[in-house]
């Protein structure tokens, strides 16, 4: 993901005492996303792959993938009530 605007590393110990990925239960269905995406090919799927050569960075689209799912599963449809939950939710975290 070079190239695109990336997030916190999950796996990323922090000052608290677990890193966030252990504070997303292990049968929770974003973990099914997670590895649901992980396993597509992207490129083949149609997603551009490449980011652009000019103008600000752009969102990974297995990240922006993952997002979507993850409000489809919750009945969020609304873009701005995805991005609050990116901003609150640990599991987007």
């Amino acid at each position: 993901m070079g190239q695109f605007i990336e997030g916190v590393d999950r796996q990323q110990a922090l000052l608290l005492p677990e890193c966030l990925d252990d504070y997303v239960n292990e049968n929770n269905p974003v973990r099914a996303i997670d590895a649901f995406v992980d396993m597509l090919s992207l490129a083949e799927l149609g997603f551009q792959a490449s980011p652009a050569a000019t103008g600000q960075p752009g969102y990974h689209p297995g990240v922006m993938l993952r997002i979507y799912l993850y409000g489809y599963l919750n009945q969020i449809q609304s873009s701005r009530r995805l991005e609050r939950e990116c901003g609150r939710n640990l599991e987007l975290i």
